[in-house]
C-alpha cells in the first residue's frame, strides 16, 4: 500500500491530537470522514493502527511503524519541494526552530544575526519551549532544529553539536554558600529556591539527582520564565539553578554570583543542537544547523 498525501495528513493529525474528533476539528472536516479514512487504511493494511478507548486513541505497534513511514514521507516531500522550487527559480524557504529560553539571546545575536542577511529568501519561525517541548517538536515533525539543555537520551533525535554547560546554583551577592568553589545540592535546599517547571532540562536534572540522594525539591517559586528566576535571586529572595551563561548579565553587574554544583551529573550537563534522527535534511535546514554550530557561543568549545 502507498499512503497518499491525504492519508498521511489525517493519520498524523489523529496521532498527534489523540482523538478522531480533535483531528477532525483541526483539519476542518467531519469526524466521520476522519474515522472512515483511518478504517480504510486499517482495512487495506490488514492491521489495527490505533487502540480506541473512551479517552481517545493510541498507536498500536503497527501504527508506530506506519507513523515512522508517514514522517519520513513528509520530510522527503519537503526536500523534493525545495529542489523543485530551485528549478523554478523560487527561493522562498521556511525553517522552524524550537529552543529553550536560556539560548534565546545567543541564538538571535550570534546565530541568526550572522546568517539572516546572507539568506533573505529564508523565513525563520522561532518558538520557545521547555526541553521536553523542544524534543517533542522535533520528533513530531513540528520543528526542524532544536536547541535545549540536558535533553533526555532518546534515539528519536540526534545532536549535531553539544557543549558542556555545568548546572550552577545562582546566589545573591555575598551569600553564605559562596565561600567555596562548589556547593552540594543538599546545602542549597536548606534555602528558598525557585525552579522552572518539570519538563525543563535544569529541573529534570535536579529532580533526578535529588531523588537519587533522598532529597526533596520544595520550591518557593515555580515559573516558566528564566528572567523571573534571575530576579528572584537578585531581589534576595533565594536561590535558582541555571548554567552560568544564562546569568552572564547579572554576573557582569555584580548582582548575582554562581557556584557549580558538586554532583558529577551537574558538572557534565550540556547544551544540544538537535535534529530528528535518521532525517535527511533539506539544504536550508542543513545550512542553518552548520552555521549555528560554529556561530553560537553556546557551542564554542563543544564536546
Amino acid at each position: 500500500m502507498t499512503l497518499d498525501a491525504r492519508d498521511i495528513r489525517i493519520y498524523l493529525a489523529v496521532q498527534r491530537l489523540g482523538s478522531i474528533r480533535a483531528a477532525a476539528a483541526h483539519l476542518g472536516i467531519a469526524p466521520s470522514v476522519v474515522s472512515r479514512q483511518i478504517a480504510d487504511m486499517e482495512a487495506e493494511l490488514g492491521v489495527a493502527l490505533f487502540d480506541r478507548s473512551a479517552r481517545g486513541v493510541t498507536l498500536t505497534d503497527a501504527g508506530s511503524l506506519v507513523l515512522e513511514h508517514a514522517r519520513r514521507a513528509v520530510e522527503e516531500f519537503s526536500i523534493l519541494e525545495e529542489q523543485l522550487s530551485d528549478l523554478r527559480g523560487i527561493q522562498q524557504r521556511n525553517v522552524r526552530i524550537h529552543c529553550g529560553e536560556g539560548f534565546l539571546a545567543d541564538l538571535v545575536q550570534n546565530g541568526l544575526a550572522g546568517i539572516m542577511t546572507a539568506t533573505p529568501h529564508v523565513r525563520y519561525d522561532l518558538r520557545i519551549g521547555s526541553t521536553h517541548a523542544v524534543v517533542a517538536a522535533l520528533v513530531n515533525g513540528d520543528s526542524d532544529i532544536g536547541i535545549a539543555y540536558s535533553p533526555p537520551a532518546t534515539g528519536a533525535v540526534r545532536s549535531v553539536a553539544q557543549a558542556r554547560h555545568p548546572l550552577c546554583v545562582v546566589l545573591p551577592p555575598e551569600h553564605s554558600l559562596a565561600q567555596g568553589k562548589q556547593v552540594a545540592l543538599a546545602d542549597c535546599l536548606r534555602h528558598p529556591v525557585a525552579l522552572l517547571p518539570a519538563g525543563h532540562g535544569t529541573t529534570d536534572l535536579l529532580a533526578r539527582v535529588a531523588a537519587d540522594s533522598g532529597l526533596a525539591l520544595s520550591p518557593r517559586l515555580i515559573t516558566t520564565s528564566i528572567d523571573a528566576l534571575r530576579r528572584f535571586v537578585t531581589a534576595g529572595l533565594g536561590l535558582a539553578f541555571l548554567p552560568r551563561a544564562s546569568v552572564a548579565m547579572d554576573l557582569a553587574e555584580g548582582s548575582a554570583e554562581v557556584r557549580e554544583l558538586a554532583d558529577l551529573a551537574f558538572t557534565g550537563a550540556s547544551a544540544h543542537l538537535m535534529v530528528r534522527a535518521r532525517r535527511r535534511l533539506p539544504a536550508s535546514v542543513a545550512a542553518l544547523a552548520q552555521h549555528l554550530e560554529g556561530a553560537m557561543a553556546s557551542f564554542a568549545g563543544r564536546s
